[in-house]
C-alpha cells in the first residue's frame, strides 16, 4: 500500500540543534536554496520510514512568529501557506522556558504540533530532569527526547511523525494561553467580527489572528486591510480593543500578551521541571567572563585570529612539501615518458602543473577551515560577533553586520548574499559595499605562496597582517561612507550567545572537507 508523502517543518530557536535534527533525519537526501524573495537559505530532504515517504523542510530559526525579521516572516509564511503536515518544534532542554515561548504561538496557530526536547544530554548534567509527559498534557501536543548530536531519539521522532500526520486533530482539547478576563473578553470581540467578515475561516486560525491584530502584528493588519470594508470594520474593532486595554493597563497589549505567555509558560515549567540541588555551575558564564571582557576580551580575539593563521602555515608546511615533491617526481616521471612536443608540453606544463598548483595549499585550506569550524561550533563566532559590536556602531554598524564579514574570510559572494538578513537597507548596502575587502579563501593560496618565498619564517604572523590590514580599510571605508553617502543611524543589536559546547571531530572533519571540496572545485576548474 502506497502511503501519500508527509510534509513536516522543523520550527526551532538558533542554537537548538534544529540542524542536527535534520541531518539525522535526511542524511544525504537533502537539497539547499534560497526561500522566494529572500536569501535565507532553505533546506529540504526526503526521508523513508515504514514505507511512508517524508518530506523535510528545515524552516530558519527564530524566536517566535512576530513579523519583524527576514527569518520569522519565512518561518511564518510558510506555515501558514503551505500547511504542511506536521509542525516539528526543536527545544532546546537545557533552556525549556525560553523555547517554549515560540511553542505557545505555534499551538495558537492550531497546526499538528511535535515538541521534541533536544539536548536531553545537556539538560541532565546540569540536573535538569523534565516530566514528559505532564508537559504534553499541560500542552496538549506530543512530546519527544532527543540527542541530536548522538543521533537518539530519531526513531521515536519518526514514529510519532506518523501517528500526528494520520490522527485528527481534536480541536475541544486544544489548549490556549490564557490572556487574563479583560485581555479574552477583547480577543472575542475581534474574533466575533472576524467571524462576520469571513465566516469560512477557522476556529484556530480566527483566535491567532485575534491575537495577532491585538499586537498590532503588521503582516496581520495588512491582511485584513485587503478584506476590503469588512476588514476595516475589524481594525475599528481592535482599535477599540487596544485603547481599551491601554487605558485599563496603562501598557501596550502586546506587552501584556507576551507576559501572560511567559506566565503560561513559568507555570508549566514549575510544573514539570524538577532539578537537582547539585545543580552544576555553568561554565559557559564563567568563561564569558574572560573571553567578552571589555579589557581582555578583544585582546584575546586578535591572539585567537593570529594563532589560526600561524598555526595553518606552521603545520602546513609539512604536507606543502610533501605534495610538491610529489608533484616533481609525477612531472620528472611523465617528462621522461613522453617525447618532446606539444602534447608533453600540454600535460607535464599545462595539467600536472597546474593542479599542483592548486593541491598544493590544500593542506592550508584544510587547516583553515578546521580552525573556523572549531571556532563556530563551539559557540565562540557569536562572542566575536559580540566583542566586535562597539567597533561596527563606530562605523554605523552593528555587530551582526560583522557575521556577513566573517563569511567574507570563506567565500564574498555568499558573505554578500547573506547581507539579506539584515533588517536595514543602509546596513545592507554598507555591509555590501566594504566585504569585498574581506580577503577570502580563494586569496589565501597567493599570500601563502607570497609569504613563504619572501617571510619564510614569518609568513604566519604575515598572512595575518595582510587579513588585519583587510578589516582595517573596510573600517575606515565604512566610516567615510556612513559620514558621507550612507549618512543614518544603525539599528540596535539583540544576539544570543549560545552555551559552549565540545564540537564532535566528526562534525568539524565534515565541515572541514565540504568546503575543502568547494575550494578545489572553484580553483580547479578554473586552472584545468
Amino acid at each position: 500500500m502506497a502511503f501519500p508523502t508527509i510534509t513536516i517543518a522543523l520550527a526551532g530557536n538558533p542554537n537548538s540543534g534544529k540542524t542536527t535534527i535534520f541531518n539525522n533525519l535526511t542524511g544525504a537526501r537533502q537539497k539547499v536554496g534560497n526561500w522566494p524573495g529572500v536569501t535565507v537559505e532553505k533546506k529540504e530532504g526526503m526521508v523513508t520510514f515504514k514505507g511512508h515517504q517524508i518530506k523535510v523542510v528545515d524552516l530558519p530559526g527564530t524566536y517566535s512568529l512576530t513579523a519583524y525579521s527576514v527569518e520569522e516572516r519565512v518561518a511564518r509564511d510558510f506555515i501558514l501557506n503551505n500547511h504542511p503536515d506536521v509542525v516539528v518544534d526543536i527545544l532546546d532542554a537545557s533552556n525549556l522556558e525560553r523555547n517554549l515561548y515560540l511553542a505557545t504561538q505555534l499551538i495558537e496557530m492550531g497546526v499538528n504540533l511535535i515538541l521534541v526536547l533536544n539536548m536531553a544530554d545537556v539538560a541532565r548534567s546540569r540536573g535538569i530532569d523534565i516530566d514528559g509527559q505532564l508537559l504534553s498534557q499541560l500542552l496538549g501536543v506530543p512530546v519527544v527526547f532527543t540527542v541530536g548530536k548522538l543521533n537518539e531519539g530519531t526513531q521515536d521522532l519518526l514514529e510519532k511523525v506518523i501517528e500526528v500526520a494520520h490522527q485528527k486533530k481534536d480541536k475541544e482539547k486544544t489548549i490556549y494561553v490564557t490572556y487574563g478576563k479583560e485581555i479574552e473578553e477583547e480577543l472575542g470581540k475581534i474574533s466575533e467580527e472576524i467571524v462576520k467578515a469571513k465566516p469560512k475561516l477557522g476556529s484556530h486560525y480566527t483566535r491567532w489572528l485575534s491575537v495577532k491584530l491585538l499586537e498590532n502584528d503588521p503582516l496581520a493588519v495588512r491582511e485584513v486591510k485587503s478584506w476590503g470594508k469588512s476588514g476595516r470594520e475589524v481594525l475599528d474593532v481592535t482599535q477599540k480593543s487596544r485603547e481599551h486595554l491601554e487605558e485599563i493597563y496603562h501598557e501596550d497589549p502586546e506587552i501584556l500578551i507576551t507576559e501572560q505567555r511567559y506566565g503560561f509558560i513559568q507555570g508549566a515549567c514549575r510544573e514539570v521541571i524538577k532539578t537537582s540541588t547539585q545543580k552544576k555551575i555553568d561554565i559557559s558564564q564563567k568563561i564569558d567572563l574572560v573571553l567578552t571582557n571589555r579589557l581582555f576580551g578583544f585582546p584575546i580575539f586578535i591572539f585567537f585570529i593570529w594563532a589560526m593563521f600561524q598555526l595553518t602555515f606552521t603545520l602546513g608546511e609539512y604536507p606543502m612539501n610533501w605534495i610538491d615533491s610529489l608533484m616533481s617526481m609525477i612531472q620528472t616521471v611523465v617528462s621522461n615518458l613522453l617525447p618532446a612536443g606539444l602534447l608533453k608540453d600540454l600535460i607535464v606544463n599545462g595539467i600536472l602543473a597546474g593542479v599542483g598548483s592548486v593541491i598544493i595549499f590544500l593542506p592550508n585550506i584544510l587547516i583553515l577551515f578546521f580552525c573556523i569550524a572549531l571556532l563556530e561550533d563551539t559557540g565562540y563566532m557569536a562572542r566575536a560577533a559580540f566583542l566586535m559590536d562597539r567597533i561596527m556602531h563606530w562605523i554605523g554598524l552593528h555587530g551582526k553586520s560583522f557575521i556577513p564579514m566573517l563569511i567574507g574570510f570563506g567565500c564574498n559572494v555568499p558573505a554578500i548574499m547573506a547581507t539579506r538578513t539584515l533588517e536595514s537597507e543602509r546596513d545592507r548596502i554598507l555591509t555590501i559595499l566594504i566585504n569585498p575587502l574581506m580577503s577570502c579563501s580563494a586569496r589565501l593560496p597567493v599570500y601563502v605562496l607570497i609569504a613563504g618565498t619572501f617571510f619564510a619564517g614569518k609568513a604566519g604572523s604575515v598572512i595575518f597582517s595582510i587579513y588585519l590590514l583587510g578589516i582595517v580599510l573596510a573600517i575606515l571605508t565604512a566610516q567615510l561612507f556612513s559620514k558621507t553617502i550612507l549618512k543614518g543611524m544603525s539599528m540596535p543589536f539583540v544576539m544570543e550567545l549560545p552555551p559552549y559546547r565540545v564540537p564532535t571531530l566528526k562534525s568539524l572533519m565534515i565541515h572541514m572537507w565540504d568546503r575543502g571540496v568547494v575550494f578545489l572545485k572553484k580553483m580547479g576548474g578554473v586552472i584545468l
